[in-house]
């Protein structure tokens, strides 16, 4: 698999990488395994994680695989913190004092000394940029990361954290963002793709087969297997069953049949090589889903195929 720096720093990963958000709730340790030993075989190095994926159990299930399946030097972990939903809500926090104490705890649970990217999960109103960037700064020089970005903030959230951070010799500069982004979802090209641009942020979309929706298994109904039938993900993939979205999905359809491609490659393809983008994180429930978007390694959408998709799916 090809590589790509990740912003403006030395730090190179896949230009995939797996996202393991479902790995303790809905995919089990074999599948875990499974798709990790898949990825590593494609060359993909890029292994996102977070404090709040299932409680902590996805850094864990992750965790009793390096060293097994595969070495701590093979693959580049990227963890999150700020999100949590222990208390059985969605609860942001961005206090110096809680980030710090949720790295710790990624660290325990991956069974590492540091990680190699460390990101904020979201912005939290209320507690001063300062203090959350101060956490970064600090995780950098105790060595328990060797890089540090953002995730899920906004275009003036980003362009004030990167620049606070580059305005003073001595401080962690950011390296990424992470973001959702997707033909179904195009709304940080308006603000967070320039601000990264500007400020030498790598793009690290999440969600860029439209939270499932953009694979075609929606087209027909909601299958009983999907995340749109449970009761964890059924709202996280509603907003986009809306008719202006399956629109777009049935130009993807008719894009894949005309390439003798999948839906997922025609979709992944398009983010993959937007501008600024480092890697798509791709999060799949299952081995064979994995495999599915590992293909698109060898596939470049046709510059007539993307000026289509992007006139069809702009905002």
């Amino acid at each position: 698999m090809q590589l790509r720096a990740v912003g403006a720093t030395g730090l190179t990963v896949s230009r995939l990488g797996l996202g393991t958000m479902s790995w303790g709730r809905e995919t089990d340790e074999h599948e875990a395994r499974d798709q990790l030993i898949a990825f590593a075989e494609a060359g993909g190095t890029l292994v996102d994680t977070a404090a709040g994926y299932a409680d902590g159990d996805s850094e864990v299930q992750l965790g009793r695989l390096i060293g097994d399946v595969v070495s701590r030097d093979e693959i580049v972990i990227a963890t999150k913190a700020g999100i949590s939903r222990r208390s059985g809500t969605r609860e942001t926090y961005a206090s110096r004092g809680r980030l710090l104490a949720d790295l710790d705890g990624s660290l325990h649970r991956l069974g590492v000394d540091h990680v190699d990217l460390w990101q904020v999960h979201t912005w939290v109103d209320g507690v001063p940029i300062e203090e959350t960037l101060g956490a970064l700064d600090h995780a950098l020089a105790t060595g328990r990361t060797s890089y540090v970005g953002i995730s899920n903030y906004t275009g003036w959230q980003t362009a004030q954290a990167a620049t606070w951070q580059r305005a003073f010799p001595g401080r962690a500069v950011l390296a990424s963002t992470q973001m959702e982004y997707s033909l179904l979802n195009r709304r940080i090209e308006l603000d967070v793709v320039p601000a990264a641009a500007a400020l030498g942020l790598g793009i690290l979309p999440w969600s860029p087969l439209g939270r499932g929706v953009l694979t075609g298994k929606y087209r027909e109904g909601i299958p009983s297997d999907s995340r749109a039938a449970s009761s964890a993900y059924s709202t996280f993939v509603e907003r986009y069953l809306d008719p202006e979205s399956q629109g777009i999905v049935e130009s993807v359809a008719k894009a894949a049949d005309g390439l003798g491609w999948s839906m997922t490659e025609v979709a992944l393809a398009w983010v993959r090589d937007r501008p600024g983008v480092t890697a798509p994180i791709v999060g799949a429930r299952t081995a064979k889903q994995l495999l599915e978007a590992l293909a698109v390694e060898e596939l470049t959408l046709p510059p007539e195929i993307v000026a289509a998709l992007d006139d069809v799916s702009e905002d």
